[in-house]
């Protein structure tokens, strides 16, 4: 990642839950289909897989954006209630990723790139908001607690599947 881990701030906070609640409204006061939620969700997936990155271009990411939230966020609760508040939450990490887990999370990524290059402009915002949102609320200890067995989930699938290909011969 990034030299110094930052955690996610009161404020930042406050800036992730406002843009997760611009995504999700839409969604409750229309019809409720799930297949609306798919391009939020899958930039969220890909901003939490992105927190268990140890470098690379997702972790750099993913490092970067507690940060720019943090300041962004400072700024916009100073701007509309004249008080800052830059209290740091307790930081935690997902989870590291193996070898395997690596590829897995590789392979996300390329998909979500695809699907993003194809989504139109609305639903672009929506990808881009939920891989924020990912990548900032993933470094909380509520939410990574919440999410602790995606790590295994990520790891243990890959592992399985390399497995299997090697079994089967096709490696």
């Amino acid at each position: 990642m990034t030299g110094t881990t930052v955690g996610l701030s009161l404020a930042g906070l406050a800036l992730t839950l406002a843009i997760a609640w611009a995504n999700f409204r839409p969604w409750w006061k229309g019809n409720r289909d799930p297949k609306a939620l798919v391009p939020f969700g899958s930039g969220f997936l890909l901003g939490a897989l992105s927190t268990m990155c140890t470098g690379g271009l997702l972790g750099w990411l993913s490092g970067c954006a507690p940060r720019v939230t943090n300041a962004v966020g400072d700024k916009a609760v100073h701007g509309v209630t004249g008080a800052s508040n830059a209290a740091a939450l307790p930081r935690q990490s997902l989870g590291t990723l193996t070898p395997d887990g690596a590829v897995l999370v590789f392979v996300v990524a390329v998909g979500v790139v695809f699907a993003w290059r194809a989504a139109g402009k609305t639903e672009r915002k929506r990808m881009s908001g939920g891989a924020l949102v990912g990548c900032t609320l993933c470094v909380t200890v509520g939410v990574a607690s919440l999410l602790n067995w995606l790590p295994a989930l990520v790891n243990d699938g890959a592992a399985q599947l390399h497995a299997a290909l090697n079994g089967s011969g096709a490696l």
